[in-house]
């Protein structure tokens, strides 16, 4: 019989420390914030929280950018808060997942302020320096957040290369002194007692170091482009992933995910496996809907999002499942729902639909409430640099509806603002001005009221992972789709034993018709999202979670 690891019987809950809870009134949350909360989290059913980072940081990517590894931002507190957070968090039950950011560091980081002192300082390799061609940079590399991935510096006047805002230098892997440094800190906090680590980006840790143009997609800034086929998934990264494991994770009885940007069905083996990382994040389901640009908007392909489904059950035994994270819009929000209800319907189906999938569930802050994204309007109320960066580019080129359409349907700072405690102001996370806005539908959604009403997203969401607890189907069973007539019905089976779950959902706002309506009606209801009883035919945002009889 397969031995199960604890992290696949476990429901992951990520915080975003900066939005969660404030518990000393300056705007921003903190981690006696969380410790507040903790029983909420338990209550909720949930077994480990993936922290997002609480370092020391210039927040210039809100903590994506490290200046100290091992020192705790003073706006969340103190390395006693965070010992005390981890202490609580083992009292209760829980584990904590750190979020590891070793692709790139802040430009204020010790090992940056001495690589740009002289090129002759020992640390000058930790980052990819290199000579401009004539009066610009090495080569046509965009980054994510700037038209070039380069940055000149005038001290000692070359270029430094930086795949994200140009305050985060990438660190240069190919340098065993840094992957010393990286493994060393790691091994820090696991000694610590932290339980685990999300390593961001991983995918990108290799670089092709020739630093050739860039020509596989089309110009996105300026004549600068993203140099996907050589950043992602070069070769020498499961080298450098196998080297983790065997310093880090062997012998230790730890969780390691992947944030694997560019990641496919094809390339994942570079990242998880058994002298690997355990789990990989990937961005298939998140980018449907995306044109040439992530900031096209264009209606959810549920077809597509069936098939990328299928292919990656195929591909990996175990999957980390998601819906959304803090760099996502809010799931609810993508399906466009036109009234409250259908919102608070639509919740519970694509919580059903995902969360019973063969994999790690991955919750959001928020998303057991149905948060919905945020209706920005005026760049005040932005706080993400990608976001702002986009919408001054759109703007200089007269595209500035273009541009809000895109950041109020895909900006990552909607995943971000804080989360929505009572009707209190500021929804109760602060008695302070927040750091960022307030969705104003918070009197409506809430935590307090909605754990009040027993037919609210936040019971539903308890309802379902107490289930997944007690089904062997669901937490370890085998997966089988199940084809069905309607385009927009999604349909599986799980299968344990005797034990025989489906799970079918209607994704869209049609009704939808059934090809397994009596075995639904004949089998033990589990879980439904409607009020009134089924029939043969789905309701729009319709889910119905049923057992079948072990003689079938």
């Amino acid at each position: 019989m397969q031995e199960y690891k604890w992290w696949q019987d476990t429901v992951f809950y990520q915080i975003y420390p900066r939005s969660f809870c404030d518990s000393n009134g300056d705007g921003i949350g903190d981690i006696r914030g969380i410790v507040q909360k903790l029983d909420y989290i338990k209550w909720l059913g949930v077994g480990a929280v993936w922290l997002s980072p609480v370092y020391d940081s210039p927040n210039k990517d809100t903590g994506y950018d490290i200046r100290d590894y091992r020192r705790i931002l003073r706006e969340y507190g103190t390395m006693e808060d965070f010992d005390l957070l981890l202490a609580e968090m083992h009292k209760r039950g829980l584990r904590l997942v750190m979020d590891v950011v070793v692709n790139h560091t802040s430009d204020e980081h010790p090992w940056f302020v001495a690589s740009r002192s002289s090129r002759d300082d020992p640390h000058r390799a930790y980052y990819y320096w290199r000579p401009g061609k004539g009066d610009g940079p090495p080569n046509n590399w965009s980054s994510f957040f700037a038209p070039s991935a380069w940055k000149y510096d005038t001290i000692t006047g070359e270029w430094y290369l930086h795949c994200f805002g140009e305050n985060q230098p990438d660190l240069n892997w190919e340098n065993p002194a840094v992957r010393e440094e990286i493994y060393d800190m790691i091994n820090w906090w696991f000694d610590r007692g932290v339980d685990g680590i999300r390593i961001d980006v991983v995918s990108l840790f290799a670089k092709n170091c020739r630093f050739p143009d860039a020509t596989l997609r089309k110009p996105n800034y300026d004549g600068h482009v993203f140099p996907i086929e050589h950043i992602a998934f070069q070769p020498r990264l499961p080298e450098y992933l196998r080297e983790l494991n065997a310093r880090c994770l062997a012998g230790r009885d730890r969780v390691s995910i992947g944030e694997g940007t560019f990641a496919t069905t094809e390339n994942a083996g570079s990242i998880v496996g058994e002298d690997r990382l355990d789990l990989l994040f990937q961005f298939d389901l998140m980018e449907l809907g995306n044109g040439e640009k992530k900031w096209d908007v264009h209606p959810y392909d549920i077809p597509a999002f069936r098939e990328t489904v299928l292919a990656w059950q195929r591909a990996l035994d175990w999957n980390a499942l998601f819906w959304c994270n803090h760099d996502q819009p809010r799931a609810v929000s993508r399906f466009d729902c036109p009234t409250p209800a259908l919102q608070a319907r639509c919740a519970k189906m694509l919580a059903g639909a995902m969360y019973c999938l063969r994999g790690t569930p991955f919750l959001y802050q928020g998303e057991e409430l149905g948060m919905t994204n945020y209706p920005f309007s005026d760049e005040n109320e932005l706080r993400d640099i990608e976001s702002i960066a986009f919408l001054h580019y759109e703007a200089a080129h007269d595209n500035a509806a273009y541009a809000w359409a895109g950041i109020r349907s895909k900006g990552r700072d909607n995943a971000r603002t804080p989360m929505q405690w009572s009707d209190r102001p500021n929804a109760g996370f602060t008695t302070g001005v927040p750091w960022i806005p307030v969705n104003p539908n918070y009197p409506r959604l809430n935590a307090e009221q909605q754990a009040r009403d027993p037919g609210s997203v936040l019971a539903f969401y308890r309802a379902l992972l107490g289930l997944r607890r007690r089904s062997e189907a669901l937490l370890h069973g085998t997966f089988r789709p199940l084809e069905q007539p309607g385009a927009e019905v999604f349909a599986y089976e799980r299968r344990f034993g005797n034990e025989r779950v489906l799970v079918v959902a209607n994704m869209g706002l049609r009704p939808q018709p059934l090809d397994c309506a009596q075995e639904l009606l004949d089998g033990e209801m589990l879980l439904h999202n409607l009020e009134q009883g089924p029939d043969q035919t789905l309701q729009p945002y319709e889910l119905r979670i049923v057992r079948l009889s072990s003689s079938r």
